[in-house]
Formats: structure tokens, sequence, C-alpha cells
């Protein structure tokens, strides 16, 4: 008897919406793809716009703020708005980690 294989882990299309060169940008640049690296190698595809030289693409994906990650794939589509410095926000709205619930013995 064999064992059914385990489903093949999903590709991610992700979408980082910069505002030029800032260092705002950059550290959501650096960050998203470290997290990438570590957790989605091999499994993600990353496109970096700037707001400023592609305004339609944020009409599009109603973009309001920046940066602003949106997950495109897999299903659902969700939007982190921020410079993505709270890694584990980020890897809970990637659904690449589960939220923690609050502290055992908190009232």
């Amino acid at each position: 008897m064999t064992w059914p294989l385990s489903p093949a882990p999903e590709d991610y299309v992700l979408r980082l919406f910069v505002a030029g060169t800032t260092t705002r940008s950059q550290n959501a640049i650096t960050t998203i793809r470290r997290i990438c690296d570590e957790h989605l190698a091999g499994r993600f595809d990353l496109e970096v716009i700037d707001v400023y030289t592609h305004p339609r693409e944020t009409r599009d994906f109603q973009i309001v703020a920046t940066p602003t990650l949106v997950k495109v794939a897999p299903d659902p589509l969700r939007r982190i708005v921020g410079d993505l410095a709270n890694r584990d926000r980020v890897l809970i709205g990637l659904s690449l980690e589960e939220p923690r619930g609050p502290a055992k013995g908190a009232a």
C-alpha cells in the first residue's frame, strides 16, 4: 500500500507597492525578500512596483498607502500595509504562521 503524497506547497504571487526609493521603501523591500527567501524559497514571484512610475497598478489593486504588500495568490487576496517591520504580522498575513493566542494565565 502506498500513502497519498502530500500536496505540493502553493506558489505565492506577491506585489509590493512602494513610493520611490525612500528608506521606508528600501526597508520594506529588504524585509519581504528576506522573508520570501527563508519561508518560500523557490515558490514565490515578487514584483516591486513604484507607485510614482506605475500609477495605474495602484488603481487596479486599490492601493491607498505605501508600502503595501499584496498577496495575490494563493487565495485569499490579502493586503499588508506598513513598513513590514513586524515580521510576525507579515508571516501571519501571508498564512505562513498561525496567529498566537493570548499567553497562558492572561486574563
